[in-house]
């Protein structure tokens, strides 16, 4: 009986002795001093805090102490709140208010928020990480590798954590996560800080089936795509671009009433226009590698069609260019977009580049 009882007190100490996991709830308790922030794309400060709406914008701070808070702003929003790495929860569509990330071992954390979904409709508000009583601010997380994604739903993450291809614009919503999408990977891989600015559904010069919107060269300038203000930023000098742009302009029929007459008269626009636009890149970050990329949708035709575009870019002495083909995607994602896995092997085969070129971190 002694053995027994001796057993069972054993198994509630180790019981006890097991940590539980970190949770995220709402508090009404009153915020302490702010905790510094980093900040990952583009954003305008506000008295609420920043507003954002290119996809893939992140929020990091450090800590020492138990817990902190987080304050969330307008806008439909869906969160990923991890904490040292972690992930600890998924917030969908939160309300504004502030948030308590508790039940931490004490001593020194780092918190991070990922916005995971795109926001076309509207831009959304957080409002930044501040001190709990007994929290104890610490530097914010910092990076020296910089890299830039642009493109369209296959860099956004669009559905790509859906597990079917029919999917209604909720689901479709509801699946995209650009915290796992390629550019999250990739910049993971090598380190570095990342902008995602990408619009699902948008090209160089044709937006998909011809819808009339802005193209991303157009929005690319803004830090909003209400166009008010041109987005600056002197502490963002990416090294790398990497583009992909062309599934728009070119996987559906063009038709009657749209600028071209003919798909050649298409590819001719197309190629200047993209010409143009990474000049201009280049033009304000002349030290970095342009790294482009197309899938072999559309019968190759967005493949030859990029190819042409860096050829053109070096024939006109454009120098660290270079087009990655991607082929063999499954495309199980919604709308027969590409899956996680897919921006796995998408990584994959950029990093095939990055990895051939170690100059592109010199003097990071």
């Amino acid at each position: 009986m002694k053995i027994i009882l001796g057993l069972f007190a054993a198994t509630l100490l180790s019981t006890s002795a097991i940590a539980a996991p970190p949770t995220v709830t709402p508090t009404t308790g009153k915020a302490g001093a702010v905790l510094p922030l980093h900040v990952g794309g583009r954003v305008s400060r506000t008295a609420e805090g920043y507003t954002r709406q290119w996809p893939g914008t992140y929020f990091e701070a450090a800590f020492r102490g138990t817990s902190a808070l987080l304050k969330i702003g307008a806008g439909d929003v869906i969160l990923r709140v991890s904490v040292d790495g972690a992930p600890v929860a998924k917030l969908v569509k939160p309300r504004s208010g502030l948030y308590r990330v508790g039940g931490l071992a004490n001593g020194r954390h780092t918190i991070r928020v990922d916005v995971a979904s795109e926001s076309q409709a509207a831009p959304t508000v957080f409002g930044g990480f501040y001190a709990d009583p007994e929290t104890r601010a610490l530097p914010a997380p910092a990076r020296t590798r910089q890299i830039e994604f642009i493109g369209d739903s296959h860099t956004v993450g669009y559905g790509n954590i859906s597990t079917k291809r029919d999917c209604t614009q909720d689901e479709v919503w509801a699946t995209t996560d650009a915290s796992q999408a390629m550019p999250a990977l990739t910049a993971r891989r090598y380190g570095a800080d990342y902008q995602i600015n990408a619009i699902s559904g948008r090209g160089i010069v044709r937006n998909y089936d011809g819808m009339t919107a802005d193209t991303v060269p157009v929005a690319y300038p803004f830090t909003l795509f209400d166009k008010a203000t041109r987005y600056a930023d002197p502490a963002w000098r990416p090294r790398l671009f990497v583009i992909a742009l062309g599934t728009n302009d070119f996987t559906t029929p063009l038709h009657p009433g749209e600028p071209w007459e003919t798909r050649d008269a298409l590819h001719v626009d197309y190629e200047q226009h993209y010409v143009d636009f990474v000049k201009r890149l280049r033009a304000q970050n002349s030290h970095a590698h342009v790294l482009l990329w197309a899938t072999d949708m559309a019968d190759g035709e967005i493949a030859s069609e990029v190819g042409k575009v860096a050829a053109r870019l070096k024939a006109e002495g454009q120098r660290d260019v270079a087009f990655v083909p991607v082929t063999g995607l499954a495309f199980t994602g919604c709308h027969a977009h590409p899956s996680t896995a897919d921006d796995a092997q998408i990584g994959t085969a950029l990093s095939t580049y990055i990895d051939a070129h170690p100059e592109i971190w010199t003097n990071e």
